[in-house]
C-alpha cells in the first residue's frame, strides 16, 4: 500500500518513483540525491575520534552516536533542502525528549536558590527530645535547603517583595526530617481553607494575567486575620539583601518528643550569623530589571568561593502545662511567642557549604514536606500545619510523580522497607522483588519499630462541626507592638508608609476607604499617616 513502512525502513521504490517524477518536471534547474545522508548546514559530515579521557557521545539507549548534531535527510540538491526521515531515531528522541523536559512548575515557591550543607549539635537538648539528629553535641547531619519566594513564576525576579520560603531536607539515620518554614514568623491565614486563595490574590489576575493590587487587598481585608504577617510584609525586612542574611521561622507550634510519652511544644528558629540584612526598594526595583537571578546567584557565588553562610538553630519551648495560661493560642500561626516569656534556647548550626551539581535534579526535582518527620519530632494541632501535611506530598504526586522518594535528593539516607507503597512510574528500587504487597504476611513477617512516630498528645472529644475563626480585637495586638517598634527604628516608619501608599493608589475608592480602616484597627496614627501620603 503506499507510504507502508516496513522495520522502519521507507520504501525505496516510492522515494525512487518520487524522484524520477521530479527531474521529469524540473529537468531544466533541479535535481535529486537519491541518498538519504546526514546534514549538518554548509559543514561536512565528518568523525572526531574521542580521546580516551572524553566521553563518547551516546542516544539514550546507549548506541553511539557518529554525528550528534546531523539530522537523516533525503536531500534536495545542494540546497538547505531536504526531507527528514522516521528512521533517524537520535532526531526523534532529541526533539521527543525536549517537549517533556519540564515537570509541571510549583504553583507557589517556583523560583528558588538551593543549596546543600550539614546541621551540627552544639547543644544538649536531651531533656526535650531523643531524637537521634538532635542528640549528642557535636553531631553531624547532611541536609539540602532550598529558598524561594512565593507568588512569582520560576522565570519572575527574586528582588520582589515577597515572604521567603524556606524549605530544608535533613538527612537523618532515622529517615528524612523535613522542616519547611518562611522568613517571616507568622502567616496570612489560620483557616487551611483559604490557603489557594490567599495564594490566588498575591498572583496574577484571571482576566488581566497581571498582578492586581485591588485582589490583594480585596482578600485581605475581608480575611483581616493577615495583619501581622502584612506589617512584616511590608516593613523593612519585606525584601532581604541577600538569602544569606534572613530569618527561618517554624510558624507552626511543632512538637518535641521522647520515647517515655514526654512532650514540649517548640517553635524553631534559624538565625542568621552575619545578622539580618535588608535592601531596599529602589535598588530592589533595579535588580529587578537588570538581574532578576540576583538573590540566585548571590547564593552560588558566595557558597563557591568557600565563603560558606551559616545560621544559628534556636527553639522556643513551652510546657505542656503551661499551654491554658499562654498570652497566645499556641495553634494560631497568625501569633508569634513573646520572646520574655520563652526565650531561645540554642541547639546547633545550620551550614550551607555545597552547591548542586545539577540544579534539576537536585534543586527542581526536591520535594519538601512538613509530614516527613523522624521520631522524636511531632506536630501540633494547629490546622494549617496538619494541612500542609496533606497538600505538599500531595503536590509532589502530581508534579513530580508517586515514587519522587525514589530520586536522589529526596531519598532517604538510611534503608527504606515499604513494600506497601510500590509499582508505579518510576520505580528503581527493585520494587522489593517477590515481597508480598500486603500487610500481615505469615511468609514475609516484618520488624515493627517499638517507637511512636508521631505521638498524639492532646485528648480529644467532642463532634465534627464546620468551624472557620474569627476576628477579635487580640488580632491586632502584636501588630499594633509591631507597628511601635518600626516606629521607633531609623527610617523605619517611612519605609512602611512608602511601601504600603504604592499599592493602595490604584484600587477603588471604596475598597480603599475600607484598607485605611483596616489599619486603623492596629493604630490610628498608621491609618492618619497613609491617608496623609495618599493625599500628595
Amino acid at each position: 500500500m503506499p507510504g507502508d513502512r516496513r522495520d522502519g525502513v521507507v520504501d525505496v521504490l516510492i522515494v525512487a518513483r518520487f524522484v524520477e517524477e521530479t527531474k521529469q518536471l524540473h529537468q531544466e534547474s533541479l535535481w535529486w540525491a537519491t541518498t538519504v545522508t546526514p546534514h549538518m548546514g554548509e559543514l561536512p559530515a565528518y568523525r572526531v575520534k574521542a580521546p580516551s579521557n572524553n566521553p563518547t557521545c551516546t542516544l539514550a539507549n546507549g548506541q553511539p552516536s557518529a554525528s550528534p548534531g546531523s539530522v537523516q535527510q533525503v536531500r534536495y540538491g545542494d540546497s538547505n533542502g531536504g526531507l527528514v526521515v522516521l528512521s533517524d531515531t537520535q532526531t526523534i528522541e532529541v526533539l521527543a525528549h525536549f517537549a517533556r523536559e519540564r515537570i509541571p512548575e510549583r504553583s507557589v515557591h517556583a523560583k528558588a536558590a538551593g543549596a546543600f550543607g550539614e546541621f551540627e549539635v552544639l547543644e544538649d537538648i536531651s531533656d526535650l527530645t531523643d531524637a537521634k539528629f538532635l542528640t549528642g553535641v557535636g553531631k553531624k547531619t547532611k541536609l539540602l535547603t532550598r529558598i524561594s519566594t512565593v507568588g512569582g513564576e520560576k522565570g519572575s525576579s527574586d528582588t520582589v517583595r515577597d515572604v521567603r520560603g524556606w524549605a530544608t531536607k535533613f538527612y537523618t539515620e532515622e529517615g528524612i526530617q523535613d522542616f519547611v518554614f518562611n522568613d517571616l514568623p507568622v502567616f496570612f491565614i489560620r483557616d487551611p481553607i483559604k490557603f489557594p486563595s490567599m495564594n490566588r490574590s498575591h498572583k496574577r489576575h484571571p482576566q488581566t494575567n497581571v498582578p492586581d493590587n485591588a485582589m490583594f487587598w480585596d482578600f485581605h481585608k475581608n480575611n483581616p486575620e493577615g495583619i501581622h504577617a502584612l506589617m512584616h510584609l511590608f516593613g523593612p525586612r519585606g525584601i532581604p539583601a541577600s538569602l544569606r542574611n534572613i530569618n527561618g521561622f517554624s510558624v507552626h507550634t511543632y512538637t518535641l518528643n521522647k520515647a517515655d510519652g514526654s512532650y514540649v511544644y517548640v517553635k524553631w528558629h534559624f538565625k542568621p550569623d552575619d545578622g539580618i540584612k535588608n535592601m531596599d526598594p529602589k535598588t530592589a526595583v533595579r535588580l529587578a530589571g537588570e538581574d532578576p537571578d540576583y538573590h540566585v546567584k548571590d547564593l552560588f557565588n558566595t557558597i563557591e568561593k568557600g565563603d560558606y553562610p551559616t545560621w544559628t538553630v534556636c527553639v522556643q519551648v513551652m510546657r505542656p502545662e503551661e499551654v491554658k495560661t499562654a498570652p497566645i493560642d499556641i495553634f494560631d500561626c497568625t501569633y508569634t511567642w513573646p520572646y520574655e516569656k520563652y526565650p531561645l534556647r540554642r541547639i546547633g548550626r545550620l551550614t550551607l557549604n555545597k552547591n548542586p551539581s545539577n540544579y534539576f535534579q537536585d534543586i527542581e526535582q526536591a520535594c519538601f514536606s512538613p509530614s516527613n518527620m523522624v521520631p522524636g519530632v511531632g506536630p501540633s494541632a494547629d490546622p494549617v500545619l496538619q494541612a500542609r501535611m496533606f497538600s505538599y506530598p500531595d503536590a509532589h504526586r502530581y508534579r513530580v510523580g508517586p515514587n519522587y522518594f525514589q530520586l536522589p535528593p529526596n531519598r532517604p539516607a538510611n534503608t527504606v522497607y515499604a513494600p506497601y507503597v510500590r509499582d508505579g512510574p518510576g520505580t528503581m528500587n527493585g520494587n522489593y522483588g517477590s515481597d508480598p504487597d500486603y500487610v500481615f504476611s505469615e511468609l514475609r513477617p516484618v520488624a515493627q519499630s517499638n517507637r511512636v512516630q508521631m505521638p498524639t498528645h492532646e485528648l480529644w472529644t467532642g463532634h465534627v462541626t464546620p468551624f472557620s475563626t474569627s476576628l477579635t480585637d487580640k488580632d491586632f495586638e502584636q501588630a499594633r507592638k509591631l507597628w511601635e517598634i518600626i516606629c521607633k527604628e531609623p527610617h523605619g516608619k517611612e519605609q512602611l508608609l512608602h511601601n504600603i501608599i504604592p499599592t493602595l493608589q490604584d484600587i477603588p475608592d471604596g475598597l480603599k476607604k475600607e484598607v485605611l480602616n483596616y489599619f486603623g484597627r492596629v493604630d490610628q496614627s498608621l491609618k492618619q499617616c497613609l491617608e496623609q501620603g495618599l493625599a500628595k
